[in-house]
């Protein structure tokens, strides 16, 4: 048809702008104008993404002042189209020219797509059911928010991370020992919970020097982005008369930050569905009074469903203020602190009766006697006479005793509330070994030790702990210790023995990390990366990056204190440390960056002391009198905090080595009254359910199954394809992308204007942190499913099927149909009623062909064609395909109807189950909130409620016309 004024098209690829007037052409383009949203599109004659909109007899067609007409029967008069048929409302015959349609009609339904002309290519048409399959793929996954964090699988993180994060406002108290990966669990918690809407807003509050660590771990590690909040930035928003935190989504700011009360109002008023607390043995309560700090975090948590607290000390203050913490959590269950000590008593009770089941030998009597005791609101018997059955199959044995221990684990502690796991209990670490080069002081910084005395007692005191910046003060060049200090030829020495090992250094100050760098290069020629706090986190991921690689990667990384939270080295194995840190925790977080649970090799830990100095004396105080080098210790702040003036006293030289000597003695001996302390008092039972022996080691064998199926890469790879997405593969598992002018869609997030480069394979993740982790869970892999489904883009297609068995000029029609029930995220009914895609494939002759043929049996015998073949066949069968539709669309119903059924007995089942299971706990373990229990009726009346309402919609549509040429 050839073009005229007034005619009607629809834009192939944005059809949000409804329909097009053509308002101009000439020999090479053809002008639209698109009334209903002001837009104005020329394009080429030439494969203009364009399509002539012509309504079929039967359609209704909505005219300019909003009534319909049904039409009967259609002519052209120079180039435009004129409609007749019925008036809707009045009946009466009338007619309507093309130029009267309204122009706010989308035409985005399959069907309508199809009968306007709108074709998708096959490709586009395949697509779209695969991100259909795999959507529903991810909705009912048990796995989704923990496979696709960049962590190594640990099961005690994922087992606490499955336990709490699927629960509804988690309140708990995450206290692993150091070095165990509290913040991935509650990483892996916050990321299951704003996967699956049970959280929207977070606030997460955390010491001033550890907000990197956390900003860093939450983007790189799960993917979540969280906007960082300072005086600065809080004061600007309330200046402008704007609450700060209304404004994100998730925030992270330091705790310090509510000292402020008009900022702690404004955090309070803000609402939030979770609230995560760090070094949470901060909130402290001494002799019933309470901290600021607790003081600010009670008045939030009062108002916030979801709480987690981190500590690895819960007790380090004091054992009322641990019991102070966990009021925070549940101030009904812990309201009276002399119950909670008289309760905590019969612990070992429970935890002799765990150790008698985990022993796996048969039960004495007296400990079937416990068993009994212990749970008496259930009948055991059956599970006891299996437990003790020698000649029964072992693992239906073992099936017994982890029913039983689950029970015991329900029903008593504070397992709900608390999780805590040891080193002694999870075991997997490497050993540390220390080697200590002494080395004699330089003259010159003896002299300028004495000449260049501070009058502040501090600055005294780090001078003597870092000569070199006295010296470097008196000389007035900030690089002149490099000219006399015995470590620079130390630390060459050091890194040629034990080339081509990777050393991390760490060291107080930037000033020293880029001195040191600058002088290894000079001297040695060799290739060095430094990080500190001023760089970007892209120039940190470049260093990174450059240091873990194998191939012209820098052998050695320096880093100053803060430039190293939150990164994770364990590739390397020798660590020097070139000065050291008064704070104990801090020298903890240096080594943690490489002692990390997954680690190969044992600890190379390098230290070159000054003999007869300050240095030489705090090395003295953190091995000797700690042993907190070569061990890990949870409590060096707390007897750092008791022995401070001794200690300071010592390192200025202030007393003899007899007396400091004394202080070393002491320091050890309060350190073993501690740490016997701390032993005495594990809670067996609660490390048993921390761990979550057996029920773990299935989660890590499910995600490592799925870490190793191919579907996602090939799934990936061919939506890439389709997507208009550039690859080129960067090595052993790498992919490096970039996007093109040609995609498909707008954006794919984390696929910015330079590229992206990923991999599918964990460990290559884990090596090489500038390399993005594709998983399910990836915003990648999400918003490319949802590019493609929150568009028409494959919602139609014509093929041809080339099967001499079939007749010349046959048919088929194929629909794609998925379910979709009215309700929040929170709910997750796809759990329960997945939107999986309910295909129907029908023959000209209404025989239902789905059974039979299989998409992905079909899908290889089709053919594409080109558009405009395509739009002839559907207007040559335009008469006979809304009937066959129909009758799809009955038969998908049909189908629909049994999957609403099974859904709903499945949601009934599941709530009646756990309503049942809680108000059972509930009577012995008051750790079981009303407020779970409510929460979970609430669930299920409304599942059941948007179940009812269910409502069918069809997603692709294609026609299949047999040819045999």
């Amino acid at each position: 048809m050839p073009h005229a004024i007034g005619q009607r098209w629809l834009s192939d690829n944005e059809s949000e702008l409804g329909i097009g007037l053509l308002s101009d052409f000439d020999g090479r383009t053809v002008t639209l104008s698109f009334p209903a949203t002001g837009e104005r599109r020329v394009y080429s004659k030439k494969d203009a993404p364009i399509t002539r909109l012509a309504f079929a007899e039967g359609d209704e067609i909505r005219h300019l002042d909003d009534w319909q007409l049904r039409v009967s029967s259609i002519e052209e008069k120079n180039g435009v189209l004129v409609y007749f048929g019925t008036h809707t409302e009045t009946g009466e015959e009338t007619g309507l020219l093309e130029t009267e349609i309204h122009p706010a009609i989308i035409v985005n339904k399959p069907q309508d797509r199809l009968f306007a002309g709108q074709v998708d290519r096959l490709e586009h048409f395949n697509l779209r059911y695969q991100c259909l399959q795999q959507r529903a793929r991810l909705q009912s996954s048990e796995l989704r928010g923990l496979n696709g964090a960049r962590i190594g699988l640990i099961p005690h993180q994922l087992h606490i991370a499955k336990e709490a994060g699927q629960r509804y406002a988690p309140r708990l108290l995450l206290a692993d020992e150091v070095g165990l990966g509290k913040t991935i669990e509650a990483g892996l918690i916050l990321h299951q919970q704003l996967l699956t809407e049970r959280a929207n807003r977070v606030l997460i509050l955390v010491p001033e020097p550890l907000l990197h660590q956390w900003l860093v771990e939450l983007l790189r590690r799960f993917n979540v982005a969280a906007a960082l909040f300072d005086k600065e930035r809080v004061a600007s928003a309330m200046l402008d008369g704007l609450n700060p935190f209304e404004t994100e989504q998730v925030v992270l700011c330091p705790q310090t930050l509510l000292n402020n009360k008009q900022y702690q109002q404004a955090a309070v008023d803000a609402g939030w569905d979770l609230l995560i607390v760090d070094e949470a043995h901060h909130l402290s309560w001494q002799d019933g009074q309470p901290s600021r700090a607790y003081r600010q975090v009670a008045e939030l948590a009062e108002e916030t469903p979801g709480l987690l607290l981190l500590t690895a000390t819960p007790d380090q203050l004091g054992h009322e203020g641990h019991f102070a913490r966990l009021r925070l959590l549940d101030p009904n269950r812990f309201h009276d602190y002399q119950a909670f000590v008289d309760e905590e008593k019969g612990y070992q009770q429970v935890a002799d009766a765990a150790n008698a089941l985990l022993d796996k030998q048969l039960l004495s009597e007296q400990q079937l006697g416990l068993l009994n005791e212990l749970i008496s609101e259930n009948d055991i018997e059956p599970l006891l006479k299996c437990v003790q059955d020698e000649a029964l199959d072992n693992e239906l044995r073992e099936q017994a005793r982890s029913e039983l221990l689950q029970q015991l684990l329900d029903r008593h502690g504070t397992s709900r509330v608390l999780f805590r796991n040891t080193r002694a209990a999870i075991q997997g670490f490497p050993s540390r070994q220390l080697s200590i080069t002494e080395l004699p002081l330089p003259q010159a910084y003896e002299t300028a030790l004495k000449v260049n005395v501070k009058n502040d007692a501090q600055l005294q005191l780090m001078q003597m702990l870092a000569p070199e910046q006295s010296y470097s003060e008196l000389e007035g060049e900030s690089d002149a210790w490099l000219k006399i200090d015995p470590r620079l030829d130390w630390l060459i020495d050091t890194l040629a023995d034990v080339k081509p090992a990777k050393v991390l250094l760490i060291c107080a100050l930037k000033r020293t990390v880029l001195q040191l760098a600058e002088a290894l290069r000079n001297k040695t020629g060799m290739q060095v990366a430094v990080f500190h706090e001023d760089m970007s986190i892209v120039e940190r991921d470049r260093a990174a990056a450059h240091f873990a690689s194998d191939e012209d990667g820098a052998q050695i990384l320096l880093c100053s204190e803060i430039g190293s939270e939150g990164r994770n080295f364990q590739f390397a194995h020798h660590l020097v440390l070139f000065d050291l840190p008064l704070n104990p925790d801090l020298l903890e977080q240096r080594i943690g960056r490489l002692d990390r649970i997954g680690q190969q090799h044992d600890i190379q830990i390098h230290l070159p002391v000054f003999k007869g100095t300050a240095q030489q004396r705090l090395l003295q105080w953190l091995h000797q009198g700690l042993n907190a080098i070569e061990s890990t210790l949870s409590i060096g702040k707390q007897i750092y905090d008791e022995f401070e003036t001794s200690l300071l006293d010592g390192l200025r030289l202030q007393v003899d080595d007899e007396h400091w000597q004394q202080t070393l003695n002491h320091t050890r001996q309060r350190r073993d009254e501690l740490i016997a302390i701390l032993e005495n008092g594990r809670d067996r039972l609660l490390e048993i359910g921390s761990r979550g022996k057996g029920s773990a080691e299935q989660l890590v064998s499910a995600i490592a199954k799925q870490d190793d199926d191919v579907v996602l890469t090939q799934f990936m790879l061919r939506l890439w394809d389709v997507y208009g997405v550039n690859q080129d593969e960067k090595g052993a598992q790498c992919i490096a992308l970039m996007p093109s002018e040609e995609m498909l869609g707008g954006d794919l997030p984390t696929l910015t204007e330079e590229g992206a480069t990923v991999t599918f394979d964990r460990q290559t993740a884990l090596s090489r942190e500038e390399v993005q982790f594709l998983s399910w869970d990836h915003p990648m892999v999400a918003g490319a499913v949802d590019a493609i489904l929150g568009t028409t883009t494959g919602s139609t297609n014509v093929a041809v099927l080339k099967n001499k068995a079939l007749p010349e000029g046959s048919y088929m029609l194929q629909g794609v149909f998925t379910l979709h029930a009215p309700a929040p995220g929170y709910l997750q009914l796809a759990r329960f009623l997945p939107s999986e895609p309910i295909r129907i494939l029908f023959d000209r002759n209404s025989n239902d062909l789905s059974d039979k043929v299989a998409f992905d049996q079909l899908s290889p015998q089709l053919s594409p064609i080109g558009k405009h073949t395509a739009t002839k066949l559907v207007a040559a069968l335009r008469q006979q395909l809304p009937p066959l539709l129909r009758s799809a669309e009955a038969a998908a119903q049909q189908k629909a109807e049994l999957a609403i059924a099974d859904a709903t007995t499945q949601l009934d089942q599941y709530f009646r189950g756990e309503l049942d299971r809680l108000s059972a706990l509930q009577a012995v373990n008051p750790n079981v909130r009303d407020d779970e229990l409510e929460h979970l009726q609430s669930q299920a009346e409304q599942g059941l409620a948007a179940l009812s309402q269910a409502q069918l919609k069809l997603e692709s549509i294609q026609l299949i016309v047999v040819h045999h040429a």
